[in-house]
């Protein structure tokens, strides 16, 4: 009886000016493994498919369970988190490729940076310093909670980016997860407080009025965040904000 067999087929790049190039790689099939156990294994023993040792093949993990996004790459064509990638549940040889829309750094790693000082211009976060002093909050309506709960899913992993045909690497269009993000504090008691700085923010270059709504974001989220709710929602909301910046002028 034949051994069953991993093949995989690496899109590598040893620095982010130098010319990339395919590398496979042969491994020993284990039940129920993900890429990030292959991309192990490769890193264990750099040996490709050519019997040649070559430097071991550069990626970036850390939860290994869905929670933090830094595994996302391109599996196969389609941009997902190689964690819950399963390698029974692919078509082989198995294609990996860094996310297209982001600096890379080597190999499959690329730069999210971007994403996060996206954050940092629409202020997504809570102001809580000497809240804690001034008795309970406000009660949250379960509805509302149950809406909140499923947009702090969001894990800045960037797959929708990568799918989205506004988002590249040379514009700064800030997307779904942004957007999504800002609707999301814009609905916290607290955090509504800035919720005029917030749109002041989307409704400037590469904010909502960039999207195009071509919805393959909501298609792509690991988290089945409803992207393309909060971009219809955000779309709304600068609408009111504009209306009411025209007349308080």
């Amino acid at each position: 009886m034949m051994e069953a067999l991993i093949q995989l087929k690496i899109k590598r790049q040893d620095s982010p000016d130098s010319k990339p190039y395919w590398e496979e790689f042969t491994l020993e099939h284990k039940p129920s493994a993900n890429i990030i156990s292959c991309l192990q294994d490769v890193a264990r023993n750099p040996v490709n498919r050519s019997n040649q040792t070559v430097p071991p093949v550069v990626w970036e993990s850390n939860c290994l369970e869905e929670v933090c996004g830094s595994c996302t790459m391109v599996i196969n064509g389609r941009v997902r988190q190689a964690c819950t990638a399963l390698v029974d549940q692919l078509q082989q040889p198995i294609v990996l490729e860094p996310m297209s829309k982001f600096p890379l750094i080597r190999d499959l790693q690329v730069d999210r940076s971007r994403m996060f000082e996206n954050l940092k211009k629409v202020q997504a976060w809570i102001h809580i310093d000497g809240t804690h002093e001034i008795g309970v909050g406000p009660t949250i309506p379960e509805k509302q909670r149950d809406k909140s709960y499923v947009l702090s899913e969001c894990m800045t992993c960037g797959c929708c980016l990568e799918a989205c045909p506004q988002f590249t690497l040379t514009n700064n269009f800030m997307g779904a997860a942004t957007f999504s993000q800002v609707r999301l504090f814009n609905m916290h008691p607290t955090g509504a407080m800035e919720k005029e700085e917030r749109l002041e923010a989307v409704m400037g270059e590469g904010g909502i009025a960039h999207c195009g709504n071509a919805q393959v974001c909501v298609e792509v989220c690991p988290k089945n965040i409803p992207l393309t709710e909060s971009i219809a929602e955000i779309g709304r909301q600068t609408f009111l904000q504009l209306l009411k910046n025209l007349f308080l002028k």
